[in-house]
């Protein structure tokens, strides 16, 4: 989940460079060539033995300068990604994310980061680091936790807003395991293929698990690598995307484990990402009745690397919740023609399921450009999640081509469709067919 890093090579091109060499890693070689695609790691976060990021970007350039330091891992830098879309839709293209206006250009996401990655190759010495990513744009709608400047969505329903999508301070420890991370603060779920940032993923939209699932979580984690293809994981947080001080929170456990072939071929990472009692929590805001998800989940995710130009990743997840209402956590602010609004939802009394299973294949076209396939189908029981009940599928194709280090475009093409009842475009219409790009630019 970590922003990808452009090669030395490619990186000393418009402005972004890398000024040392990559310190040697104590895990399995990288599986992948980043650029292209986001990421040259295997699903797992954070990752222990990976040497820290020596990409610097203009942002991190300047300041050295202005400061006449000298480069170290103290970092500043961001992106901003626009968006266009031509949607069968007419008002809304929700349930699917993150193109949520039909027909229009939208600003997704404005990012500024600042950060100091932990040293977990070296083995002699405890090491401290920290991340701060602040967003501004329509994409902070998915990212909103309670507790985190949530009124803007949750009592005002707006389409732009900010979230500070990560808070978090890192200490590393060499002596435990091979190698432990204990983190503290807010961070972006560890599970999916698909992650919360444009740079990190394959494709500009997302899959329908994904926009369904946690975004955040708030509270104390430990990673421990037990040797090059083992590592573990477990935490507390204050529930599904919620504050440890926001009303519906409560303590909810989280385990997972990474395993990694000794060929580097294949790798799977299994989360049981939260767990607690499980029951949708209902509470009043300013006095109207209110509530918050509080589903457990168990998700996994399988990669294989065909070579060093093709790879696939296949996801499932099943998700449950007790007692919880038609749509999950409301919107008490007003209906919006591109959706969202009105308060809590109908009763689902009982437990509710939601389940699916996601594939997404790439291969790279050039040292720059990548082809990627995605498909899917998820069943949401009881209109939980997306709020229509049925049976989803989604089948898409994208092209991410970088022609510089610091520009990012990507073209697509999806098709959803709900096979039951109508549930796009606020109800009205069985399918959505969306086809459009977005441009990140890196500063």
């Amino acid at each position: 989940m970590l922003l990808a890093c452009a090669t030395a090579a490619t990186a000393q091109q418009d402005g972004a460079q890398a000024p040392a060499p990559v310190p040697a890693r104590r895990g399995l070689p990288a599986a992948f060539d980043s650029p292209p695609f986001p990421s040259s790691e295997y699903q797992g976060y954070p990752l222990v033995g990976v040497p820290p990021s020596a990409t610097r970007w203009p942002l991190e350039q300047s300041l050295l300068g202005e400061l006449g330091a000298e480069p170290s891992r103290l970092r500043a830098y961001g992106w901003i990604t626009a968006s266009a879309n031509a949607s069968s839709a007419r008002d809304s293209n929700l349930p699917s994310s993150y193109w949520l206006v039909p027909n229009s250009v939208q600003l997704e996401q404005a990012v500024l980061r600042f950060e100091r990655e932990v040293d977990s190759v070296q083995q002699d010495e405890v090491d401290w680091g920290f991340r701060a990513t602040f967003l501004y744009g329509t994409n902070y709608r998915w990212m909103t936790a309670g507790g985190w400047f949530s009124d803007q969505l949750l009592e005002r329903n707006e389409l732009y807003g900010f979230d500070p999508t990560e808070l978090y301070v890192d200490l590393y420890v060499p002596g435990l395991g091979d190698g432990t991370v204990l983190r503290a603060g807010r961070w972006v779920a560890c599970p999916d293929i698909e992650t919360q940032f444009a740079p990190d993923n394959y494709m500009a939209t997302h899959s329908l698990l994904f926009t369904h699932d946690t975004y955040t979580q708030t509270g104390v984690m430990v990673t421990t690598m037990l040797d090059p293809q083992w590592t573990v994981q477990a935490g507390v947080h204050a529930g599904t995307d919620m504050a440890p001080w926001y009303e519906g929170a409560t303590a909810t456990g989280m385990l997972g484990v990474r395993w990694t072939a000794a060929d580097n071929d294949d790798s799977v990472y299994l989360v049981l990402n939260a767990i607690n009692e499980g029951k949708f929590r209902r509470f009043e805001q300013d006095g109207r009745p209110a509530g918050a998800d509080n589903f457990n989940y168990l998700v996994g995710t399988w990669q294989h690397r065909f070579d060093r130009d093709v790879h696939s990743k296949l996801e499932s997840y099943v998700l449950w919740q007790e007692d919880t209402v038609v749509g999950g956590r409301p919107s008490l602010g007003p209906v919006r023609s591109f959706g969202g609004g009105g308060g809590l939802g109908a009763d689902i009394p009982g437990t509710t399921f939601s389940y699916g299973l996601l594939n997404y294949t790439m291969v790279r076209l050039a040292e720059n450009a990548f082809w990627s396939v995605r498909n899917e189908w998820w069943r949401d029981e009881d209109g939980a999640r997306a709020g229509t009940a049925g049976n989803y599928t989604s089948h898409g194709v994208g092209l991410s081509w970088e022609p510089t280090p610091r520009l990012m475009l990507r073209p697509e093409v999806v098709y959803y469709r709900n096979w039951d009842r109508p549930a796009f475009d606020l109800g009205t219409d069985r399918g959505l067919l969306v086809i459009g790009f977005d441009l990140t630019w890196r500063f």
